[in-house]
């Protein structure tokens, strides 16, 4: 019962007893009997009594409920910032948060306009050698049209969400799912060019852990040259991304990395994708990293397997690479990658070399080679800059193995002008050339001029 109620209670009984003290002294005055009405007296005055009690007992309650309503609101008032928010979707300034989890979303879009000439054959229009420079997918010794081809597409447009969840530990734990749409197995360019999402990277991270699909662990990414189209200079870039679970500890990663192995078939012909590795592939990497830039230190061990129709087949593969970014000056550095092995396969060059080729007696033999590249990303000034690089591969195949068919080498050359028109506006222009040669001598060469705009949010 609230305070007012009970004090309009006690006022309705005050003024009863003072009718009823009226009657009683009016009742006397006629001779009524005393006794009687001093027992009525005592019994108003009792009433009166519990009366204050309860109004005084409505009082305290309602004091105490009012300090206890102030003393919430100043706990709320000087909670820490990481205290949990209970809010289904409060706003922050970066980001945004549900419950204690803040997400966030960045990516950007990218506009490319492409002229493609290959002087031998032809790259199919759904091929995503179109979309960018991929190293053994130049055709060599085909007929084509001999007229180059003209794309524009804006599958190279990417999107990415990342979360941060704190937890009591203190570590928080985070996460990263990542996509474009290059490769996609949908659209065409006949009506909406419409084009499926494709995985990026999906990982997750808690302190020195990481779980998920990200890039290979034997690979520096910022050794990448900043180009106009997708990617250039790949030819001798170590370049994969996968599932893995790597662990970082100061300047020293360690990985184990998904297993696939690539191969040649016995006397030649086209790539096998085997699947059959039963070990993770195993990466060790330093990095360091200064005023200077950064470079990184990393060696890769694997085991090759291939088992079908009469083959059974192993072999031990194992690659080092030295890879990193020197700063030369304000927004101008040099990047390079210097790497080899056996059986590197698929980690270099976009896999223009397979991994192993099958003997003569059914077993594999991993298959050695080596690349690198450099480039200069020089600024001018106001926002623009100049890139140029190198980049090649070599391969050391047994052609009793390969055959005469397999690619021996690959280069390319590219330069680029580059401007940042507005903070995330970025427009460009770039012309790259690139040569595969096979074992049989023979070589077809690709060149491609591409303009692209790119809106980074």
């Amino acid at each position: 019962m609230s305070l007012q109620i009970k004090r309009s209670r006690l006022l309705r009984q005050v003024g009863l007893a003072t009718l009823s003290m009226a009657l009683i002294t009016h009742g006397a005055a006629h001779g009524q009997d005393v006794e009687a009405l001093e027992a009525r007296i005592e019994a108003l005055e009792a009433m009166l009594a519990e009366l204050r009690d309860e109004v005084t007992a409505a009082r305290d309650s309602q004091a105490a409920q009012t300090d206890r309503v102030i003393e919430i609101e100043r706990q709320v008032a000087s909670a820490p910032a990481s205290a949990p928010v209970l809010a289904p979707a409060a706003r922050s300034g970066d980001g945004f948060q549900v419950g204690n989890t803040i997400f966030k979303m960045a990516g950007f879009v990218d506009i490319d306009y492409h002229v493609t000439d290959v002087s031998d054959g032809d790259i199919a229009p759904t091929s995503i050698a179109r979309d960018f420079y991929i190293p053994g997918a130049t055709p060599v010794g085909g007929t084509g049209d001999d007229s180059p081809d003209t794309d524009f597409t804006a599958k190279g447009s990417r999107i990415a969400f990342t979360s941060e969840t704190p937890t009591p530990s203190g570590t928080p734990l985070t996460g990263r799912v990542e996509l474009d749409f290059l490769g996609s197995p949908g659209g065409d360019e006949r009506v909406s060019n419409s084009y499926n999402p494709r995985l990026r990277l999906a990982w997750i991270n808690y302190g020195g852990w990481r779980v998920g699909q990200d890039w290979t662990t034997f690979q520096n990414t910022s050794a990448i040259p900043e180009s106009a189209s997708f990617l250039v200079a790949s030819d001798g870039m170590i370049f994969v991304r996968q599932m893995l679970v790597r662990y970082t500890h100061g300047n020293w990663q360690f990985a184990l990395e998904n297993p696939d192995t690539t191969v040649t078939p016995y006397g030649g012909g086209g790539r096998i994708d085997a699947g059959d590795g039963a070990m993770p592939d195993l990466v060790a990497r330093y990095n360091h990293t200064g005023s200077f830039g950064n470079v990184s230190l990393a060696a890769l061990v694997r085991n090759l397997a291939y088992e079908n129709g009469g083959v059974d087949g192993n072999a031990t593969a194992w690659g080092l690479s030295a890879s990193g970014k020197i700063k030369i000056g304000d927004d101008s550095d040099v990047r390079f990658s210097l790497s080899g092995g056996e059986g590197i396969g698929r980690y270099i060059g976009l896999n223009a070399v397979n991994g192993a080729v099958v003997t003569a007696s059914g077993d594999l033999e991993a298959i050695p080679v080596w690349g690198g590249l450099i480039a200069l990303r020089q600024s001018v000034g106001e926002g623009r800059r100049i890139n140029v690089g190198y980049s090649h591969l070599e391969a050391d195949n047994d052609i009793t193995l390969t055959g005469t068919g397999a690619t021996k080498r690959v280069y390319s050359a590219f330069g680029n002008y580059m401007v940042t028109v507005q903070p995330g506006l970025t427009v460009g222009g770039e012309v790259l050339f690139g040569e595969r040669e096979l074992e049989n001598g023979q070589s077809g060469t690709l060149t491609r001029f591409t303009v692209s705009t790119k809106y980074a949010f």
